[in-house]
């Protein structure tokens, strides 16, 4: 058995080491880099990749280039089964020939590793929540930037990306993933010091060591490895704490020690920053985390659910991520009230009991969102005429909307490109293909484009 382990990890080195050369970095990392071959038998090949929604990833986009890698490999292979890599036994795979299937009969995965040991006195608590894993979070379009950043700061901590500066809106995730970097950093090494806490407990303790003239708390959280503080936007307007935090950066920046932060939004926009704090927070990188698109809403009910021991209906899945669109955090509260109310009542979680329990969020939403509807919120967002958006001016301030409103008729209702186009008085359809993969691009390089897609969804669904 270990003979063949050995042989099948150096195959698999061998495919990932071509796959490597044909993805992306990112790609790479995202998908490729946490995977594994379970077991090749004849004709089928079975892939072990990190969690639920890679899945789904491996048999839409990356199926062909995995069984071509294979065979360039001297492993000819016509079916390949994507499992989820899991000490359990019992774990629900989906089979595929190469087409794409629905994300269903997924169990719960088990917690990677235990709660990391204390420290001794001299180094704070690191109050780091073992569940935080990124075994545990769910990849898709809207994080996958960000996701990745933070494996390579995990894999290098103080010499890739520092500081580390994550934001988004609440309950997208930031928490679970700022404190993914803190335990797989723990998991390599034990013995790392490694400290989360978040801005406002930062600000309590300095104002408690002026206040009572406590001694040691400029030395307590500028002698560890990595430093993760979260809601960091919490800071401004306190001009002595953020001198006091501008000190523990640099002392930590110097010593080549990791710095991660969390915030509701980017360096520039926080109000009553400091400049000289400002452009420390801005000498690595900052990527935002956007609320998920539909496919990783579904992704991420299918784990949760499973994580409870439940399997949902497709129908159902769908109804909860095609109506809760506001953060994960609302997302994973309806998927909660549902189970807790088919359990109490002895009953088979279903479509029905669904609508019965989150059917008012329909009340405070449009029933149906509208092609038109998108286009005139979108022109008055920009404050110009829907006829403009439609027309064929080429100006910047009209072609920018336009664009965003193709993106938005695309990813709000999945309109196929020429119905796109038609829409917009167009008969080249190439056009609306062009604007999707530029707004697409533009939002994980260009926070302006981000925030106004995302103001405008917001009015879609108020």
């Amino acid at each position: 058995m270990e003979g063949t382990a050995l042989v099948h990890s150096a195959l698999w080195q061998s495919v990932l080491g071509e796959i490597e050369l044909t993805v992306s970095p990112a790609n790479y990392l995202t998908w490729f880099a946490n995977t594994e071959l379970m077991s090749i038998s004849g004709d089928e090949a079975v892939v072990g990749v990190a969690n639920v929604f890679a899945i789904k990833q491996f048999e839409v986009k990356f199926n062909e280039l995995v069984k071509k890698s294979l065979l360039n490999n001297g492993a000819p292979v016509e079916k390949i089964i994507y499992k989820v890599k899991t000490a359990r036994k019992s774990v629900i795979s989906r089979e595929t020939t190469g087409g794409s299937s629905r994300v269903d009969d997924l169990l719960p995965q088990p917690p990677t590793r235990t709660a990391p040991s204390q420290k001794t006195s001299k180094t704070p608590s690191t109050s780091l929540n073992p569940k935080y894993t990124f075994d545990s979070f769910i990849v898709g379009s809207s994080n996958d930037l960000a996701y990745t950043a933070c494996q390579a700061v995990a894999a290098h901590p103080g010499t890739k990306y520092n500081p580390l500066f994550i934001y988004g809106g609440v309950g997208l995730g930031k928490t679970h993933l700022l404190q993914a970097v803190g335990n797989a950093i723990l998991a390599r090494n034990d013995g790392s010091r490694v400290v989360y806490i978040s801005s406002e407990t930062f600000v309590k303790e300095f104002l408690e060591s002026i206040r009572f003239k406590k001694q040691g708390f400029s030395d307590k959280y500028r002698h560890v490895d990595v430093l993760i503080i979260d809601d960091m936007q919490f800071i401004a307007g306190k001009e002595k704490t953020q001198e006091e935090f501008f000190h523990t950066f640099n002392a930590l920046h110097q010593a080549n020690k990791q710095i991660i932060i969390g915030s509701d939004k980017p360096p520039r926009s926080i109000p009553t920053l400091t400049e000289r704090l400002r452009s420390r927070l801005e000498w690595g990188m900052a990527i935002d985390i956007q609320m998920p698109d539909f496919e990783t809403r579904c992704a991420i009910v299918q784990t949760k659910a499973s994580m409870s021991g439940v399997t949902l209906e497709q129908d159902t899945v769908e109804y909860l991520a095609k109506n809760i669109k506001t953060n994960i955090r609302e997302l994973e509260g309806a998927l909660n009230q549902l189970l807790a109310y088919a359990e109490m009542r002895g009953i088979t979680p279903d479509i029905s009991t669904a609508e019965g329990l989150i059917g008012n969020i329909r009340h405070s939403r449009p029933q149906h969102i509208t092609a038109r509807q998108i286009i005139d919120k979108t022109a008055r967002h920009f404050q110009i005429e829907s006829k403009e958006i439609c027309g064929n001016k080429r100006d910047k301030h009209i072609v920018v909307p336009r664009q965003i409103a193709m993106y938005l008729l695309r990813s709000e209702l999945h309109l196929s490109f020429p119905k796109i186009a038609t829409e917009l008085g167009r008969k080249d359809h190439t056009t609306a293909i062009h604007s999707v993969e530029k707004i697409e691009k533009s939002i994980k390089l260009d926070f302006l484009i981000r925030e106004q897609v995302a103001e405008i969804r917001e009015k879609l669904y108020a």
